[in-house]
C-alpha cells in the first residue's frame, strides 16, 4: 500500500467511486491497453454520464461509440445491463459481487473491483496482472487458466486485504503486476514485496504464473462484395448473437475448401441475400488479426443479374450513400474498406 501511494498509475477513472463510471472502464479494460481505453472512456462518459443515457440510446449508437475498441459483445452487454439497471432497479447499481454478477457481462473480476473500489466492501479483484502477482508471490504451481485454480488466488488474495482498503489495495496489486512483476523481465529488485515472494526466494518467478498454450491461430479466407446501385451500396447488419454482433458488414462469407473466389461470393450472396451475382473487379484484399484467427477479406465489386436483396440472413440490410458509411458501426476491415470506398481508391 505504501508502495502504491508513490507509484500508483494516473487514469480517468482512479480517484472515482462513481460505481457507473468503474464499471465502464473496467469493461473497456478487459483485453485491451490501457493507452487505447483512455480517449474511448473520456468519449463515453461525454456521450453517455449516465445509467439512463445508456438505457435510453440505441444499440446502434453504443456500437458506433465503442467501434475500434473490439469485443464488441462488452458494448452490446453494457447496453442490456445498463436497461436492466435503469428500468428494473430504479437506476441503482448492486453493490454486492452477487448481484453484480446476475448483470450481463459483469464477471467475478468486474464485479470485485465494482464492489471493492466503488462500494468500498473487502473484495478481491484478479485481473491477469493480480494473477501474475499472486502466483509468484505464492509459487503457485496449478494451471491458472482452470477456474478451480484462480479461485484459489482469489481466495489467497482474499485473505491480504487490509479491511475497508480494499479498492486501493486491489489496484494496488494491478499496478504492481503492470509496472514491477511483468510477464517477461520483471523488476524483482525494485518490488516492495519481494522478502515474502516464493517465487523470488526460488528463482522460479519466470516461470510463473503457469499457464495452457495456445494452438496456433486457424487462418480464414472470406470474401465480399460491393452491390452498387448509382452512388449507394449494400451494407447488411450482423446477427446480434455472432462475432462483431450488431455491426454492419458487406456482405459475402468465408470462401470453402476448393471453391474459388467467385463461386464462393455466387453461394453465400445466393445464402445471405437471395440474389444471383457476377464477380467484376477486384477492389482489395484485407487482412486482419482477431484473437483466436487471423482472416484475409477479398473484396470485389459484383454485380446483381437475378433477384431483389433480402435479409435472410442478416438482421438488415440497407442501400446506404457512400459519404454516410461513417455513421453505421463496423468491424476493422469493414471500416477500412469503407473508407477506401469514400476515398474513391481501391487498396
Amino acid at each position: 500500500m505504501a508502495w502504491y501511494q508513490s507509484n500508483a498509475r494516473e487514469f480517468p477513472w482512479r480517484g472515482l467511486d462513481d460505481p457507473y463510471l468503474i464499471w465502464i472502464s473496467e469493461v473497456m479494460l478487459q483485453q485491451t491497453q490501457v493507452e487505447t481505453v483512455i480517449p474511448y472512456f473520456q468519449r463515453w462518459i461525454s456521450e453517455f454520464p449516465d445509467i439512463q443515457s445508456v438505457a435510453q440510446a440505441s444499440e446502434e449508437e453504443v456500437l458506433k461509440l465503442w467501434e475500434g475498441l473490439g469485443y464488441y459483445s462488452r458494448a452490446r452487454n453494457i447496453k442490456k445491463s445498463a436497461a436492466i439497471i435503469y428500468y428494473q432497479l430504479n437506476g441503482v447499481i448492486p453493490s454486492t459481487t452477487h448481484e453484480l454478477k446476475k448483470l450481463p457481462g459483469i464477471g467475478e473480476y468486474i464485479a470485485g473491483a465494482i464492489a471493492s473500489i466503488a462500494f468500498g466492501l473487502n473484495e478481491p479483484a484478479l485481473d491477469a496482472n493480480g494473477i501474475r502477482v499472486v502466483s509468484r508471490l505464492y509459487d503457485f504451481r496449478g494451471l491458472v487458466n482452470k477456474s478451480r485454480n484462480k479461485n484459489t488466488l482469489k481466495e489467497y488474495l482474499r485473505e491480504l486485504i487490509p479491511n475497508g482498503k480494499a479498492g486501493d489495495f486491489n489496484q494496488a496489486v494491478m499496478d504492481l503486476g503492470s509496472i514491477v512483476c511483468r510477464s517477461v523481465n520483471p523488476i524483482c529488485e525494485k518490488c516492495p514485496i519481494r522478502k515474502e515472494c516464493v517465487a523470488f526466494s526460488k528463482n522460479t518467478q519466470v516461470e510463473l504464473p503457469v499457464v495452457k498454450k495456445r494452438p496456433a491461430k486457424p487462418h480464414v479466407e472470406v470474401v465480399a462484395a460491393i452491390l452498387r446501385k448509382g452512388e449507394k451500396v449494400l451494407i447488411d447488419k450482423r446477427s446480434a448473437d455472432g462475432l462483431l454482433g450488431g455491426m454492419w458488414e458487406f456482405p459475402g462469407g468465408k470462401i470453402e475448401q476448393d471453391e474459388d473466389h467467385s463461386t464462393a461470393l455466387k453461394r453465400e450472396l445466393m445464402e445471405e441475400l437471395g440474389i444471383l451475382v457476377n464477380l467484376e473487379d477486384l477492389f482489395g484484399i484485407y487482412t486482419h488479426t482477431y484473437t483466436h484467427f487471423t482472416v484475409k477479406v477479398h473484396t470485389y465489386f459484383a454485380k446483381i443479374i437475378n433477384g431483389e436483396p433480402k435479409a435472410l440472413e442478416a438482421d438488415d440490410i440497407e442501400w446506404v450513400d457512400i459519404n454516410t458509411l461513417g455513421d453505421f458501426p463496423m468491424g476493422k476491415v469493414d471500416r477500412s474498406i469503407s473508407n477506401d470506398l469514400e476515398k474513391g481508391k481501391n487498396h
